[in-house]
């Protein structure tokens, strides 16, 4: 079927085009990796999945 994208294919284009946004949240978790809880970064995940989003919608 050409011209249809596959999901990992979407989610590999995010990711590369979010890396900022991995990078913090990864440090975010890293900072006390022993003790991570619910909510803990949520500030970094929310702006990590909002570009995660976006960037599956452009395509």
């Amino acid at each position: 079927m050409p011209g249809r994208t596959r999901p990992i294919d979407k989610f590999a284009t995010a990711v590369a085009k979010c890396s900022a946004e991995t990078s913090a949240y990864g440090k975010c978790i890293l900072v006390d990796y022993n003790n991570v809880s619910k909510d803990k970064c949520v500030t970094e995940f929310m702006r990590l999945k909002d570009c995660y989003l976006a960037t599956a919608k452009k395509r």
